[in-house]
């Protein structure tokens, strides 16, 4: 008989984070537990009110399975018990572990993915003023990529003052629904002139239409419009990228899906995360190894993380030690 324990944790934010939808102290998980008596799996979500979760209402959803779960409900089970959401990605991602510690073999290996190597991940820059941008993209201008957070008015200025100082780093920036309809085609031949590589999503999921009616002058990455595998139809014509989040799939179950889809179907892949510890980015760290874009610095951007946690050099992610995840 397995045993789910579900608990919710914080994690501090080192200065604190700013985004188009607010400011965040600290980074709010759920974590999971799933033991069987002589292993134990974990998984940690991050619930997100842009999709009208909070902790209390995804530990509410995952105790309501834990009887089927604790008599052994697998994780294709799992996806017709919880919907896609910050729940379900908790416990699936504590079944993989579990397995992979029961087999004594990786979750790599279970999942049939490549053996994870070191990755270079984004580093991002939290929205603020154009002065305080540009200093912050100067001292980071030694990483290779920066994600910088826009917010809707100002973001032209914005944009330049991060380019402006960000040395060699390439730019790619996230508007998190923030732009105004009629400033779109403005920002992105800004953007493209600038030098940007990627936006992600300037427009409001449900009001995006309007990017199919000419083309991009630099290619848009769908993220909040972006969420399973059903997902993917509506985005075609839409966009060029979209970001896979494990709190948005419902675990690395549905996210494996929804990538081999999205390749498939001609879409770039840009694996991302909520804020979160190291154990969220583990199982998200098996996905990326040859995505085109990767934003798993959520870690980097705490002043406390798990012990043991992830290890980074610079930009540079180590895959996750099998005591964490895996």
């Amino acid at each position: 008989m397995q045993r789910l324990t579900v608990t919710d944790e914080r994690f501090p934010i080192r200065g604190g984070f700013t985004i188009s939808r607010g400011r965040r102290s600290h980074a709010h998980v759920v974590t999971v537990s799933i033991e069987d008596g002589s292993a134990a799996g974990r998984g940690e979500c991050t619930p997100y009110a842009r999709y009208g979760e909070t902790p209390q209402s995804v530990c509410a959803q995952i105790t309501s399975i834990a009887t089927a779960v604790e008599a052994g409900a697998s994780r294709k089970d799992l996806q017709s018990l919880l919907s896609p959401g910050a729940a379900r990605n908790a416990v699936d991602n504590a079944l993989w572990d579990l397995e992979a510690k029961q087999k004594g073999i990786p979750v790599w290996q279970l999942a049939g993915l490549p053996e994870p190597s070191p990755l270079q991940t984004a580093f991002t820059l939290s929205l603020d003023t154009p002065d305080a941008m540009a200093l912050a993209a100067w001292e980071n201008r030694d990483r290779p990529l920066l994600k910088v957070k826009l917010g809707g008015n100002g973001d032209d200025d914005r944009m330049r003052a991060v380019c402006g100082h960000c040395g060699d780093a390439r730019v790619i920036v996230d508007a998190n629904e923030a732009w105004p309809l009629d400033q779109l085609w403005e920002w992105l031949d800004l953007a493209a002139n600038l030098g940007i590589e990627l936006v992600e999503q300037p427009l409001a999921a449900g009001e995006d239409e309007l990017l199919a009616e000419r083309p991009h002058a630099v290619p848009v990455c769908a993220d909040e419009s972006a969420h399973d595998l059903l997902s993917l139809e509506r985005l075609k014509g839409l966009y060029e990228f979209v970001n896979i989040k494990l709190d948005k799939t419902g675990g690395l179950t549905e996210a494996l899906a929804m990538k081999n889809a999205a390749g498939e179907a001609g879409f770039g892949i840009f694996i991302g995360c909520m804020m979160g510890s190291s154990l969220a980015m583990a199982p998200a760290f098996l996905l990326a190894h040859d995505a085109h874009y990767v934003d798993l610095d959520a870690p980097l951007l705490l002043s406390e993380d798990r012990k043991p946690a992830l290890a980074f050099d610079g930009s540079v992610v180590q895959p996750p030690p099998p005591v964490l995840w895996g």
